[in-house]
């Protein structure tokens, strides 16, 4: 049997397609057997009031897709353009890589992938954000 399985812990939430699910008080696996169903730890969200970079923006209006709060057919566009404006910033080969996974996850319409792969640059644009401030 393949598919995603999730460990919860007591009382965490989780989103799947659209749907907050609370977990009980005791620990908890779940095996999610649908294919590309969009889940989202709560936990793991990035909040609007905390989507104030450009990576964070990205990976907040993928967030909304996983949600179900943006259309996909809507937002693939802006979300590709915005992709490409963070290449122009982002040119190691490891963030080149991050951003060509987050792209090829957004045409296939595999949201959470495009979500894990736009997360991975968040530790680099911190740096260059504390870079620039000193």
């Amino acid at each position: 049997m393949g598919g995603l399985v999730l460990k919860l812990a007591p009382k965490e939430r989780i989103l799947i397609n659209g749907a907050v699910v609370e977990n009980g008080d005791r620990r908890s696996r779940l095996s999610i057997v649908t294919p590309d169903a969009n889940i989202l730890r709560l936990r793991d969200a990035i909040h609007p009031e905390e989507a104030t970079t450009p990576v964070r923006r990205v990976c907040y209006a993928t967030q909304l897709i996983l949600s179900g709060d943006s259309d996909p057919d809507r937002a693939r566009l802006q979300l590709l353009r915005r992709i490409e404006e963070l290449s122009q910033v982002f040119t190691d080969p490891d963030s080149r890589t991050s951003l060509a996974e987050a792209t090829d996850a957004l045409i296939g319409d595999h949201y959470y992938q495009c979500l894990k792969a736009l997360r991975a640059l968040l530790p680099r644009e911190d740096r260059l954000i504390a870079a620039r401030n000193i």
